[in-house]
């Protein structure tokens, strides 16, 4: 492949967490394409070639593989959001999202096209080296800034994070837990090879230190806007789908702290370890997520009538599997010690705060400001399950085979990694030693 396929550990942490989103997918969606007219062998052929486009983000080590991965995964997510045919929700979801990602591709395309222009060059590693030359064109700049914000509408940052809310309730629940955490992890992959590896500060370098400094402000600003904007949108919202959208926007916030601390890392080790941190912290946004998610699938019904935060009065007395089950998706999703959330937001903000700069504490502060915020929304939940009385009728409903499944590997996998996460990230830690190998070549 001439360089343009990457074989390292960034590819390969991410791939497994492609992989347990597909797979998670697919057990909680039994329950969608049960009940409703749902064309079930296009619906899991559009998802396997969404699973290929992001392996492909991650595997990419060259901007046209990357972009042909994007646009595979862009397309097939575009039909899946439509798949209700009959629900006018859905069809604005999935108009708006197909129209406002084309928006963001062409941002990120013509920034990869100013990129080559700038160093004649689509392979990482060759940019990287090009960016070494104290004499590089400003043109690069402009390429690097527009391709943040294509990589900013994958990754729903704020300002780009519009679409988000509308685009996750209209489309059936378990499309929306796919695009929360797959599309956003496979972003996030490309993302950090691109700006991590791609433009890496090279001591000596004024040029590079420029095109760095400017790259890690710009995310960081963002990353600081998004978290708050996040956390500050959920707090308003009557609609727990809605909810769980701007958290993930939230969570896209957390996750670009640990990025930005693997920008700022000054040795190979200090980066390998906040790159498998990113990676990890995505896998366990994604056990969470995929399980509050399956929840919300079923607890929805058919086109996903029962959403509202009121639909979920008094859940606790009449099902308290399903309940005990949310409570906990919803604390590993603030951060309580002992669950796989804790473990990640620990591991995301460590990088940045061992790399001793005011900014990146600055962010950290946030971060966990931020995080008391979430405390609000994520409780609220919790409290109308168990606090609130019902009034109206509610039969607990029966737990598919496939669904009992998805949570069962969900449930174990917030304890799991929130107890025994040690072994976990020191295995993401030594494969991700390729990608810094990769990136000094």
């Amino acid at each position: 492949w001439n360089g343009m396929v990457a074989n390292d550990g960034l590819r390969l942490s991410f791939t497994i967490v492609f992989l347990f989103v597909s797979a998670i997918t697919i057990l909680i969606s039994t329950v969608w394409t049960d009940r409703e007219d749902v064309p079930v062998g296009e619906y899991h052929a559009m998802l396997l070639f969404a699973t290929f486009g992001m392996m492909f983000m991650a595997s990419g080590n060259d901007l046209v593989i990357m972009f042909l991965g994007l646009e595979t995964l862009s397309i097939a997510t575009y039909v899946m959001a439509g798949l209700r045919r009959a629900d006018l929700k859905s069809n604005e979801s999935a108009m708006k999202y197909f129209i406002l990602g084309s928006f963001a591709s062409a941002f990120l395309l013509y920034g990869m096209a100013l990129t080559y222009g700038a160093t004649g060059a689509t392979n990482i590693t060759d940019i990287a080296l090009k960016v070494a030359n104290p004499n590089f064109p400003a043109l690069l700049l402009v390429g690097g800034a527009m391709m943040i914000v294509g990589f900013g509408f994958k990754v729903a940052t704020v300002p780009f994070h519009v679409w988000t809310p509308d685009v996750y309730e209209g489309a059936p629940t378990p499309i929306t837990a796919f695009l929360a955490v797959g599309s956003k992890s496979a972003a996030f992959a490309s993302f950090l090879r691109v700006f991590v590896l791609g433009f890496p500060l090279i001591a000596g370098v004024q040029a590079s230190g420029y095109l760095h400094e400017s790259w890690i402000t710009a995310l960081a600003v963002m990353a600081i806007l998004t978290m708050t904007v996040g956390n500050i949108a959920a707090i308003l919202q009557d609609n727990v789908k809605r909810m769980l959208a701007y958290s993930s926007i939230a969570h896209a916030g957390y996750a670009l702290v640990g990025f930005i601390g693997a920008g700022m890392a000054r040795t190979a080790q200090a980066r390998d370890e906040a790159i498998a941190a990113v990676a990890f912290y995505m896998l366990t946004y994604a056990v969470t997520n995929l399980g509050a998610f399956a929840i919300v699938t079923l607890i929805g019904q058919k086109n996903d009538r029962r959403t509202a935060f009121e639909d979920y009065n008094g859940i606790g007395f009449r099902s308290p599997l399903l309940a005990f089950s949310l409570s906990l998706f919803m604390l590993s999703l603030l951060g309580l010690p002992l669950t796989a959330g804790f473990m990640g937001k620990v591991l995301v903000f460590r990088p940045a705060l061992e790399a001793g700069n005011t900014l990146l504490t600055i962010m950290v502060v946030v971060a966990v400001v931020n995080t008391a915020i979430s405390a609000y929304y994520y409780l609220r939940l919790i409290v109308v399950m168990f606090f609130r009385e019902r009034t109206t009728d509610w039969v607990a409903p029966r737990i598919p085979t496939a669904l009992a499944a998805a949570l069962l590997i969900t449930i174990l996998g917030v304890l799991y990694f929130g107890i025994f996460s040690d072994g976990v990230i020191e295995k993401f830690s030594k494969s991700s030693a390729g990608s810094m190998i990769q990136a000094e070549k």
